[in-house]
């Protein structure tokens, strides 16, 4: 992954501050001033990884974003984001809002039938364990570390038939759902699920409700990796796991008709398209 760090040199000590905007960066004339670089496609669904001077502040959306030492950071867009996106860099000499067209789409509806009735209207006494393996699930997304495991790219986990793609619009057993928010590989259980990048294992649960086997590796600055419907775990909270490493094989846990891994990255509580992050950010590393 690589930056360009564009600059204008000092050319008086009694030049006038002339801002310029320049493509993506704000330059200066009598200050050296660094641009704003971005990587990633603008479209829902999307991971973007940036680079502001490391003195610089950033906000996207409304949250204050982590900056590396050496001024690196990531954003997301979510399945619904809106049609254009604002990044705002504070710098020594102002405020500066940056503004980006997010490309819209289209999602189509998946009729799906045949999974375990309990998990399309779950009985009431079951609700409790629903909303506390929710929370269980959310906390291990909030982590802001200063890790960068994301920025060696991601490889795909398993291999096996893509059965299911990011932001789908699900209808169970005849009953409307909420949208799909991984990719769905398709393979015999017990079929290895490998780490598509490095990172530390944040959460891991034999079987919740709705996903069943569970884990949660965090990629560092936001960014992590669920993998669901596993028929077994290798690893526990706290590892360390590396690119490829084997951490879980495929199951069909949970709400699922048959084995699968269901593949989902977030940016926090921002959910990504991994088909659209392996495409903008892959790794040389295979499984």
């Amino acid at each position: 992954m690589r930056f360009s760090v564009q600059s204008i040199p000092l050319r008086s000590a009694t030049a006038l501050l002339i801002k310029l905007v320049l493509g993506l960066g704000v330059l200066s004339i009598g200050i050296q001033v660094k641009a704003l670089d971005i990587s990633g496609v603008w479209s829902q669904g999307g991971l973007l990884v940036g680079r502001v001077a490391p003195e610089d502040s950033v906000v996207f959306m409304g949250r204050q974003v982590r900056l590396s030492n050496d001024g690196v950071f990531v954003i997301g867009l979510g399945r619904d984001a809106p049609a254009e996106a604002v990044v705002t860099v504070t710098s020594a000499l102002g405020e500066q809002q940056h503004r980006f067209s997010v490309a819209q789409r289209s999602y189509r509806e998946e009729i799906i039938e045949g999974v375990p009735q309990r998990t399309v209207t779950p009985p009431q006494e079951v609700l409790a364990r629903i909303r506390k393996e929710a929370v269980m699930v959310k906390q291990a997304r909030t982590n802001d570390t200063d890790i960068r495991h994301f920025l060696a790219g991601f490889t795909l986990p398993a291999q096996g038939r893509i059965s299911g793609v990011y932001g789908s619009r699900r209808v169970y057993n005849g009953t409307p759902g909420r949208p799909h928010f991984g990719l769905d590989i398709a393979a015999p259980t017990g079929t290895p699920v490998y780490a598509p990048a490095s990172g530390e294992v944040r959460l891991t649960h034999e079987d919740m409700y709705y996903s069943g086997g569970t884990l949660i590796i965090d990629h560092g600055h936001g960014v992590s990796s669920t993998f669901i419907h596993l028929s077994e775990v290798l690893v526990s909270p706290g590892d360390i796991v590396a690119q490829g490493d084997l951490i879980a094989r495929i199951g069909s846990s949970g709400r699922a008709t048959g084995p699968h891994l269901d593949w989902r990255i977030n940016w926090f509580d921002v959910r990504l398209d991994p088909a659209l992050v392996l495409e903008q950010f892959p790794s040389d590393g295979q499984p």
